[in-house]
């Protein structure tokens, strides 16, 4: 994906999120990564540019969570649809959120252990990119409680649990399965684009 062209999907988007968001203090929680995540692209832009895959998962990640934080993840429409046509009890959105959360990252956790040489082996590599995403729900889920115990009330909508007794295992759960999802199914494309970036023409 052209650079330019990302940036103009993610400031066009985060403009979108930032207009009368649902609340605005979470809306800044949730977005807040992507503003992060951002900044960190910029900085490495030429002393470290990805493969065009993972800045096309990282713009997706980045869309999900701003989504999010515009509607909250309790209360994303096309959500309440959908549950509504499959009888779900709750908003699924967060569920798409923490997905993702396994998906994105296990990729950039990949790119990084290939190119610098961290493991040998590619069952060594599929396990390690498993737990490091497993680690980085783990740690998004602490972040949430230190959140909530700073703020009370207000961070609720943050948290996003609707309810549910086993949202934070259901959480990591989701996140496992989508690092395994996109290794098994976009592995064998991410390692061309390594090669071009790795050893280029």
């Amino acid at each position: 994906m052209n650079r330019l062209l990302w940036a103009v999907i993610f400031s066009l988007v985060m403009i979108w999120s930032a207009i009368e968001p649902k609340d605005t203090f979470t809306w800044f929680l949730e977005v807040l990564p992507a503003m992060i995540g951002a900044a960190i692209l910029l900085a490495t832009l030429k002393s470290y540019p990805l493969t065009p895959l993972a800045y096309q998962l990282i713009l997706l990640h980045c869309i999900i969570l701003m989504v999010g934080g515009h509607y909250t993840y309790a209360e994303v429409p096309l959500f309440d649809t959908l549950g509504d046509w499959f009888g779900w009890e709750r908003n699924n959105y967060d569920k798409v959120g923490h997905l993702a959360q396994g998906f994105i990252p296990a990729m950039l956790a990949r790119e990084i252990f290939i190119r610098n040489q961290v493991v040998s082996g590619r069952g060594w590599l599929f396990f390690l990119c498993v737990c490091f995403s497993l680690a980085f729900s783990a740690f998004y889920e602490l972040i949430e409680w230190w959140v909530a115990a700073a703020t009370g009330e207000s961070a609720e909508a943050f948290l996003g649990t609707q309810g549910y007794q086993w949202d934070t295992q259901s959480d990591m759960m989701w996140a496992m399965l989508g690092a395994m999802l996109s290794q098994l199914t976009l592995a064998k494309l991410h390692d061309r684009q390594l090669t071009e970036v790795i050893h280029p023409n």
